[in-house]
Formats: structure tokens, sequence, C-alpha cells
């Protein structure tokens, strides 16, 4: 199975005269154990291609495979059930629940893909040791700095061991230290796990650990001249 192909995607932005073609007859596979990254400056439709591979955005025209199921014909209920326990998302902003520590930020997610209590919160503790947030499981997200929330975000992303995982900038908020650590853990996800992992960024520090890059520019990906 291949968990997540993009087959001839088309997406607008906006309507009429105003519309801008952000997708154009994009097509592309991201097989087990693989990490993929997408590459592209601010504006070049990397968010929206992640939005659409994650069925949170439907496209204009052509057809996404995601967790081995075809999303054109899902419900909205069956593409958040797809998400919710096949799928790992981890978003430019870390958006945790304020009134949830760190480490229930966590559990929570686990709790809606159908973890066990007991399984989730063993999940919950090696990623957050990992990403060297022990001392913070605790703490509220009003006492976390901004790096630290992303790291919290990124461990709720993957606590339910997903099939996918889809990432936009996950390094844009972190220093050279962590941004390593998380880059090494979703490259680790991809190798160990069979996990697909899709990356968008402008982080050319996260190069080192892809499998394979691709670029997006005026609504088409491409693969880079240094790997043509």
């Amino acid at each position: 199975m291949i968990p997540l192909a993009l087959s001839g995607i088309t997406k607008r932005r906006g309507s009429g005269r105003r519309a801008v073609q952000v997708l154009v007859d994009v097509s592309l596979e991201v097989r087990p154990g693989e990490f993929v990254l997408v590459e592209g400056p601010s504006g070049s439709g990397k968010t929206t291609l992640l939005g659409v591979a994650g069925g949170l955005l439907t496209p204009e025209s052509g057809a996404v495979t995601l967790a081995g199921r075809q999303l054109e014909a899902e419900s909205p209920g069956g593409k958040r059930s797809i998400r919710s326990r096949q799928v790992g998302l981890v978003f430019q902003r870390a958006n945790l629940l304020p009134r949830l520590t760190a480490r229930d930020n966590v559990l929570l997610m686990g709790h809606i893909a159908g973890m066990s209590r007991q399984e989730a919160e063993r999940e919950a503790d090696l990623l957050l040791e990992k990403l060297g947030l022990s001392a913070q499981m605790n703490r509220w997200p009003r006492e976390l700095s901004g790096g630290e929330e992303q790291r919290v975000a990124v461990a709720r992303a993957l606590v339910h061991r997903p099939v996918v995982v889809l990432a936009d900038e996950p390094t844009g908020s972190l220093d050279a230290v962590s941004g390593r650590a998380v880059t090494e853990l979703l490259a680790a996800l991809a190798r160990e796990r069979g996990s697909a992992v899709l990356v968008c960024t402008h982080d050319v520090r996260l190069e080192v650990f892809a499998s394979r890059r691709l670029s997006l520019a005026d609504g088409r990906v491409r693969v880079p001249a240094t790997q043509a």
C-alpha cells in the first residue's frame, strides 16, 4: 500500500477574475519509510499542498489516496476518522489547548485515535523525553516557550503512531538543537515504523535527513536540479 498519493491535483484560491492557481497538475507519492521534503519559498503553496494531502482542502480536480483510502469517495466524517487515526499533522502554529498541560495535550490525541490510556501514556512520555521536554511535560502552554510549544505539537502529532505524517514548517520556530531533535525524530519515524512523512519547508537544515527532495514553484512540483 502506498500511504500517500496525489494525482493530477489542481487547486485554486479565490474565484472569478481574482482566482489564483495555487497547485497545477500536482502528482506525487510518498511510500512507506520515506521522508520527503517539499521545498519552496513562502507563498509557493506548500501549506495548500499539505491541506489537500490531509483532506482539509478539496481540490478542483485530481485524486488523493490517504492511508489506502480514496478521499474523494469519503464523507466529511470519513475524512475526519482517517485523519484522527492514521495521520499526524504538524502545523506552523502549535495550537495547544490552554487548559491542558503539555502531557495532556499529547494524551488527548491518543484518546481521539482510540489508544488505551496506558499505551498513550507510554508513547507520550517517550516522545516528550526524546524531544527534551521531560521537565516541561506538566506545565501549562502559557508556561512554555514558543519552541517548546512546537515540540509538544510534534509529540501530539506522533503519539498515535500514524501511517502518514504531514508537517508544515515543523522547525520554523526552533533553534538549531531543537530543530535537529524534531527532524531526527521525524526521520526515525519514517525509517523505523515505515511511516510516510511529507514535510513542507524552506529550512535547508532538513535536507540532510531527507530520502527525497522536491521543489514547489509556480504551482508545480519538480525534482530540484541537484537531484535530477
